[in-house]
């Protein structure tokens, strides 16, 4: 088996490394920060995904994989080192690759045997190329060192899955030398292999991830239009996943996509058509989208309510999806302030990202706001005037409409997610707001555009 190291432990190169070690490989991962590399010594994940933890302390007691500060040691005699770590935009939507220029300078001033460096880290098309370059810039022997692109097509809750039972590799080389090496490290996985050249490999990461985020921002267009016209997103999305042509994935509207990489990568590629004298139309369009939906539940609350002065708002999930203790591009982090500035007293439960959240906003008062944590759904319900609903986990899911009913001094909902069947809402008396379906007015009336149209005639 091949010795592999590992650059970075973030979701990339931890869930990389532990899945490497679980087919057999000897894997060493590397990271600038002693802390969490002593708790992944101890066999404790510094973030949440389902099934890592356990497959890191198994890797760690059988020998497999180990975790160091020290990159010369571990890049000095590594058959393949594997690049995880962050490419965080800026400011402009570009990709910052500072992270990875470290690297690979380490990289080209630690090895002492022929080495392929791979990059997993979603980068620009051409990045590949430059980091080859760079490397052989600040080479300190003389080895042969090539780069290849091996993306990730993880999901952020499945990371693990995603990894083992991938429905593809995808690996870009530019010498049947690099493509064995690739090929070899991942015979054990036996899955189906992609090889293309580095910039086809690159492409196809953005290009996967912007179409789903096209999907996702698609189904929410068209949901806001069910809602103008009487339609129900729902009764959309099923007709069309029927279609072998569409699938039935990502058709469900809600509050728009969140995450470490549907964000950062339609803003990256938009970036680079740009920077080449082309305009992503489509692209720029559901980042537009995705913007305006995020704080949709808001803006529907504001036009029912006077003011949040003063009311008590549940909020059920502050990640961007269940699965994860992830925030970034949460809706919940665009909203939260709002509702803080207009002097809300915020009640939020979240299973998992609660810890996360209030390293950005400290329990207690904000501004003319407040904001209190709650370990459990019915507290948080609990003489509420409204109910904002962010992320779908199961511990919300299993609330009943009655619940709400009972325990809210008003029940006043308002679900970015979709969760509850509008009848069920209905006979419950709830008041309910939903995303592209018709709203369930005070006292269990169900409204659409139809209907008023109807009531306008007679």
């Amino acid at each position: 088996m091949n010795k592999i190291a590992v650059a970075g432990t973030g979701y990339v190169g931890l869930v990389a490394g532990v899945c490497f070690a679980e087919v057999g490989h000897n894997v060493i991962c590397v990271d600038i920060d002693k802390e969490k590399i002593d708790k992944l010594k101890a066999g404790i994940s510094p973030i949440f995904e389902a099934g890592l933890e356990s497959l890191l302390k198994k890797n760690i007691l059988d020998g497999r994989i180990d975790f160091t500060t020290d990159y010369q040691q571990a890049y000095k005699d590594a058959d393949a080192i594997f690049l995880g770590v962050g490419t965080p935009e800026n400011e402009d939507g570009s990709a910052n690759l500072s992270h990875i220029a470290t690297v690979a300078r380490e990289i080209a001033e630690s090895i002492e045997k022929d080495c392929l460096v791979v990059v997993k880290s979603t980068v620009p098309v051409g990045t590949n190329h430059k980091v080859e370059q760079f490397i052989n810039d600040f080479l300190k022997n003389e080895v042969k060192v090539e780069v290849a692109s091996n993306p990730e097509f993880l999901a952020q809750g499945s990371a693990v899955h995603d990894t083992l039972f991938a429905q593809r590799i995808v690996i870009g080389t530019e010498s049947d030398w690099a493509e064995n090496i690739l090929t070899e490290i991942y015979k054990p996985f036996n899955l189906p292999i992609v090889s293309v050249s580095r910039n086809s490999a690159e492409m196809i990461k953005y290009a996967s991830n912007d179409f789903l985020a096209l999907k996702i921002s698609y189904m929410n267009d068209i949901a806001n239009l069910c809602e103008l016209t009487g339609a129900d997103i729902q009764d959309v999305s099923r007709g069309m996943s029927f279609d072998d042509r569409i699938g039935n994935k990502f058709l469900n509207a809600g509050i728009g996509y969140g995450g470490s990489c549907f964000p950062k990568d339609t803003k990256a590629l938009e970036y680079l058509a740009r920077n080449n004298n082309y305009e992503l139309k489509t692209v720029k369009a559901a980042i537009d989208v995705n913007e305006e939906q995020k704080t949709v539940l808001y803006k529907k609350a504001s036009n029912r309510l006077i003011t949040f002065n003063g009311l008590k708002v549940a909020i059920l999930g502050l990640t961007f999806k269940p699965g994860t203790d992830d925030l970034r591009e949460a809706p919940s982090l665009k909203n939260v302030p709002l509702l803080l500035a207009e002097g809300a007293n915020i009640f939020a439960f979240d299973p998992i990202g609660t810890k996360n959240f209030r390293e950005i906003y400290p329990e207690g008062a904000h501004g003319k706001g407040t904001i209190t944590y709650v370990e459990d759904v019915e507290v948080a319900l609990q003489g509420a005037n409204v109910c904002l609903i962010f992320t779908e986990w199961p511990e919300v899911k299993s609330v009943s409409p009655e619940t709400y009913k009972s325990l809210m001094r008003t029940p006043l909902v308002y679900d970015g997610r979709n969760i509850y069947e509008l009848k069920d809402m209905e006979v419950s008396e709830v008041e309910y707001y939903s995303i592209g379906r018709p709203p369930i007015n005070k006292g269990g009336i169900r409204e659409t555009k139809t209907y008023e149209k109807l009531k306008a005639r007679i």
